[in-house]
């Protein structure tokens, strides 16, 4: 819930801890917002101040109700995330950086048409524009922006088509995609979901060929685990390699999820099914990622 304050000439809004599911999950579970170590919740919580401040200052602003809107997600409030970006869509209704953030949102509660709904009209208002560098709200180890907002918007459109077991639309959105993936990170990101796309098709033949370009050697900055995947599907590393190698986290979530799509897409369900229920039950914190979005619509059409 959005509270606003008049404090010496400035709205401001309050910001509050979750207190209740921000979404339930495909299997009918609430959903809450992660515990966040106390460093890191004060940074969070500082930076979301400072853009309540400069959205008190310039509420027209598209940029600040982005901003505003980014901050309050990184905290789990998704909901209210969703809120800021609905108000900014209602003064700018044709910013499609707006309709591609809450799109994102709607991601992570679990309302694919809304969300697709979303990145379609991105999709729309983009269309014949140059891109542009989406700047990162959580940069990565080298302060390198991997993405832009065409890419971004496909990727995610491909994605919430890809939840809904819609692999020939995903595939479609992911072709578009690869045209803006031009660094190692981006193009990884594409090519895994791409791959997926087509192969739980049966279009082995042309999901192989996404493979070509990816190599060892490719510098990665942040999507690594995205890369050792590719490179299980292409044959240079694995399975066993990378469960072999522990760990927890996203990293992990996404590593079985992977592994567990590319069994379903050979017709080793009763290999994918374990590990769609170990990422689902031994990684609850995780809940926001995509690997564990799709582990639960694995397992509710499995039902």
């Amino acid at each position: 819930m959005l509270k606003v304050l008049f404090i010496a000439g400035l709205f401001l809004l309050t910001t509050q801890a979750p207190s209740k599911p921000e979404a339930t999950s495909l299997l009918g579970r609430p959903l809450i917002p992660a515990p966040i170590a106390a460093e890191t919740r004060k940074t969070l919580e500082e930076n979301l101040k400072n853009a309540e401040i400069e959205y008190g200052k310039n509420p027209d602003d598209p940029d600040a109700t982005i901003w505003l809107g980014r901050r309050q997600a990184y905290l789990g409030r998704y909901r209210d995330a969703i809120e800021t970006y609905s108000e900014g869509i209602e003064k700018h209704p044709d910013d499609a950086r707006l309709y591609r953030h809450r799109g994102h949102r709607y991601l992570t509660v679990r309302e694919f048409p809304k969300a697709i709904a979303d990145f379609t009209r991105a999709a729309q208002l983009v269309a014949g524009k140059p891109d542009q560098v989406e700047p990162d709200g959580q940069p990565n180890a080298r302060n390198i922006p991997t993405s832009t907002l065409q890419s971004n918007i496909y990727y995610h459109l491909g994605l919430a088509h890809y939840l809904s077991a819609d692999f020939a639309s995903a595939a479609a959105a992911y072709a578009k995609c690869m045209t803006v993936s031009k660094n190692p990170d981006m193009l990884v990101a594409t090519t895994y979901w791409y791959y997926l796309a087509l192969a739980r098709q049966g279009k082995t033949t042309e999901a192989a060929k996404l493979l070509q370009p990816i190599s060892a050697e490719m510098e990665i900055i942040e999507n690594g685990s995205y890369h050792r995947l590719l490179r299980v599907f292409k044959g240079e590393l694995t399975a066993e390699s990378l469960l072999a190698a522990g760990g927890a986290g996203l990293d992990t979530v996404t590593t079985k999820y992977g592994l567990a799509a590319w069994h379903l897409a050979n017709g080793r369900k009763d290999a994918a099914l374990p590990l769609l229920r170990e990422i689902v039950d031994g990684n609850a914190q995780q809940w926001p990622a995509f690997g564990y979005i799709a582990a639960e619509a694995e397992l509710s059409r499995s039902r």
